[in-house]
This record gives structure tokens, sequence and C-alpha cells, in this order.
């Protein structure tokens, strides 16, 4: 007889989620999407090397600035809006905040995503989920599979821009929230797609 997998449940609220137990240890981690348990997908090379080279590059970054600003892998974020029922996971996150031991990274300015084939439509719905948190300034899109990001900045009113800006493989990425400037191409240096424009 075969064991059938227990399905998490249905619905959740954030506290009964962060609750949870999940019997299933073949999921590294969980989102909470409008009350639902999801699991997240595993990461592919490009996107795990492209996650710990910007990271190490901002991290690196923060260091030399000095000041409380850090860089958190897998920064939970919980969305101002249907706040009891969400919790998002992005790539990266940036906060000024103090440390904390809880699930959630506080106060996050900038938050990163590595967009794959893969996850984009859960991605794309993360990203607009995360324009409503108050404290984020930037959000920055990194593909995987070529040589390209796209960003959105929060504009001087609070408002965001209708279509995020791209940013090319030989353009320079600057990200205003941190005062940081890279050649696009350098953060692929450990992947693939080092020294082309795409795949």
């Amino acid at each position: 007889m075969v064991a059938l997998r227990n399905h998490p449940p249905a619905r959740m609220t954030l506290a009964e989620f962060f609750a949870w137990n999940p019997e299933d240890t073949s999921v590294r981690s969980w989102q909470l999407i409008d009350g639902e348990p999801v699991a997240m997908a595993p990461a592919t090379d490009a996107h795990g090397a492209l996650q710990i080279e910007l990271g190490a590059l901002l991290r690196n970054h923060l260091l030399a600035r000095g000041g409380p600003c850090r860089v958190v892998s897998e920064a939970g974020v919980v969305p101002r809006v249907r706040s009891d029922r969400n919790y998002r996971v992005p790539d990266l996150g940036i906060t000024c905040a103090p440390p904390s031991s809880s699930l959630m990274v506080p106060e996050p300015i900038l938050l990163i995503e590595i967009l794959s084939p893969s996850n984009e439509v859960e991605t794309w719905a993360n990203i607009w989920a995360y324009t409503t948190i108050p404290t984020v300034a930037e959000i920055l899109i990194v593909s995987s599979t070529k040589v390209e990001a796209e960003l959105l900045r929060r504009r001087g009113d609070g408002s965001w821009p209708e279509t995020p800006e791209r940013i090319g493989a030989d353009a320079d990425l600057r990200l205003e929230s941190v005062d940081f400037t890279v050649a696009l191409k350098d953060i692929y240096r450990t992947t693939a797609l080092a020294g082309t424009s795409e795949i």
C-alpha cells in the first residue's frame, strides 16, 4: 500500500502559518499566499549563483559604508494588504532595522527577486504585493536566463511607476536606496551567462 502525503491545510491565517509544522520535509521553504501555503520551487544553479553573487556584492558595499543596513537571504516579508493571510519570501532583502529573531525581516527598504521561467507568475504576484509595504523603496527583478534586470523605484509621492525600468546587459545597475552601482554583467560572473548577453 502506498502512503499518501498529507497536504497542507487549505487556508491559514499568518499566525497559524507561523505555528504550522509541515510534514513534507522534501519542501525547503513555504510561502503563505492569500491564506494558502505554497511550496517554493527549488532554485536552479543560475538562480542560486545570482542570489549569492548579488548578495555578496551588496553585503560588501554595505560593510564598506558602515551603518546598520544589512542583506538578508530569503527575507520573509508581510505585505500591508491582507497582512493576516500573506507571507512572501523574496530571494534577498535589505533592511536598516536592528536584527531580530522574528520570521519577518523588519522594515525592508530593498527587495530582490531572481526570475526563473518556472516561477515567473508567482514572482510577479509577489512583486505587486511588495509594493504595499510602506518601507520598500525599490524592487529589483533579475533574470536567470539572460543578462537583464528590471527595477521598480517608488516615486517621491509614494506611488510606483506603471512599468519597471529595464536594465540591459551593457548597462549599470543603480540602486538608490543603498547608493549602490555595479555593471549588471558583473552579477552574472559565476553563471553560465558570464561573458554573454543571453543564453
